[in-house]
């Protein structure tokens, strides 16, 4: 166990680290994610801060998803989905590799927005399976780019599996990571705006108070 793991189980209480001990997959993982509430505001927390407030935003949950999963064993891998600027939020995806194929956990306000099963070849499948459901209140479908796959070891000396000052790094560096096109600036013209069906099945049990209001 890397020395990172041991600090971070060492910052739990024995009730939470039964808790993250009984998440042993991914599933369990997202389980729990779907289980706490989706606040507004801009706080960022860390995973310890997730466990302990059941509170967590879409970064918050990747990176809580991040940590969990590399306690099982993967590595603690994020993609950063990111929508037409002014329109929408990014969305941060924890993505692992089962049988050569990509899936994800993540933690949204939107329901179309969490798991996805490990059957995407690549990470561009696995980004594209999140098209559909990625629409904003003006029921705009907005994701546009992804960034390549981030490794989260590369921040560990900033302690970001314990404390929200190194969850606030990583995000400054997403807003500045490299960004791999999903459509063309054509293509995302002639896009049709999503239908009153698939709107309320996307927003059902949403925080009103976390939905992103666009220009």
């Amino acid at each position: 166990m890397s020395h990172v793991i041991i600090e971070f189980e060492h910052s739990l209480s024995p009730d939470e680290l039964k808790q993250v001990q009984e998440m042993n997959t991914p599933y369990k993982i997202q389980e729990f994610l779907d289980s706490v509430i989706y606040p507004a505001g801009e706080e960022n927390r860390s995973p310890v801060d997730v466990l302990r407030r059941r509170q967590a935003h879409c970064l918050d949950g990747g990176l809580f998803a991040a940590a969990l999963l590399r306690r099982i064993g993967y590595l603690p891998l994020i993609v950063d989905l990111q929508p037409e600027p002014g329109l929408d939020d990014d969305h941060v995806l924890a993505v692992f590799k089962e049988f050569d194929c990509w899936g994800a956990v993540a933690k949204s306000n939107f329901s179309g927005l969490r798991y996805r099963e490990p059957v995407y070849a690549t990470v561009r499948e696995l980004a594209l399976s999140y098209f559909n459901d990625f629409f904003n209140i003006k029921s705009q479908k907005t994701l546009r780019t992804y960034t390549t796959l981030i490794n989260l070891e590369t921040f560990d000396d900033l302690h970001w599996m314990t404390k929200s000052s190194g969850v606030d790094a990583i995000e400054i560096y997403l807003k500045s990571a490299e960004l791999t096109p999903l459509i063309s600036p054509e293509q995302a013209k002639y896009l049709s705006i999503v239908d009153e069906r698939s709107f309320r099945a996307g927003t059902l049990g949403i925080n009103p108070e976390g939905v992103y209001k666009p220009d």
